[in-house]
């Protein structure tokens, strides 16, 4: 099963760069909030996928659409 590309370019940005920061503080952090900071994989995965589940369930897109040529 293929996941549908949902994201636009600025979403996958913030979506990378709130990833990148949440899984930087893990080695700045002591236990239990050290771990809660791998939740960071999932804004990271989801950039760099392209693709969102909570989206495609939604029905949201902000991936900009081009036209197609008859």
């Amino acid at each position: 099963m293929m996941m549908t590309r949902n994201l636009g370019a600025v979403d996958r940005f913030i979506r990378f760069v709130v990833g990148a920061l949440a899984l930087g503080l893990y080695g700045a952090l002591e236990p239990p909030g050290r771990y809660l900071t791998l939740l960071g994989l999932i804004p990271l995965g989801t950039a760099i996928t392209g693709g969102c589940p909570v989206y495609t369930l939604l029905g949201i897109s902000t991936r900009r659409q081009t036209p197609r040529n008859p």
